[in-house]
């Protein structure tokens, strides 16, 4: 589990399953990414990322809002297991009511830290359609470097090295 200001980032349970695909289901909340047409679906994505944090060392947390204990997002620092080969990424998702509110800036520097710190990943990567500016900032105020348009993809691939210490 890590604690930021405002957030409690932690792994994810079966639980957390149908609060997580209130969100990740919604086509709305999902429109310049991947969303769950079934729980079922939901489950098996969050379950098999949450099988990789053993291997991995990290994984999408269950973002929860310190202040009433609601879960309002989901993600973190992961290898995506459904997508592999694109290195160790940071994707956040998040329930559209606390957009705009820097809870993404605040995950990113949290899963940052994991990957300098703990992991001493050289480069993170993330990926954000073009349609989505606010993405776009949170990974440039994060430090993140765009890199290529990934037309195939309709994405835009950003990188981040390893500060030197």
């Amino acid at each position: 589990m890590v604690e930021t200001e405002r957030l409690i980032l932690r792994p994810s349970r079966r639980a957390d399953i149908a609060e997580l695909f209130e969100f990740l289901g919604d086509p709305v909340a999902m429109q310049h990414t991947h969303s769950d047409k079934t729980l079922r679906e939901c489950q098996r994505r969050v379950m098999v990322h949450e099988w990789r944090r053993r291997r991995d060392g990290c994984a999408p947390w269950v973002v929860v809002r310190r202040e009433d204990g609601r879960i309002i997002g989901w993600g973190g620092l992961y290898e995506d297991p459904f997508d592999p080969g694109w290195n160790f990424e940071v994707g956040y998702y998040f329930r559209p009511d606390v957009w705009g509110k820097g809870y993404a800036s605040e995950l990113v520097g949290a899963a940052l830290a994991v990957a300098d710190k703990q992991l001493e990943l050289a480069e993170v990567w993330a990926m954000a359609h073009p349609d989505n500016g606010g993405s776009q900032r949170v990974l440039q105020k994060a430090g993140f470097v765009f890199a290529r348009h990934l037309p195939e993809r309709n994405r835009l691939l950003f990188r981040r090295q390893r500060p030197v210490s």
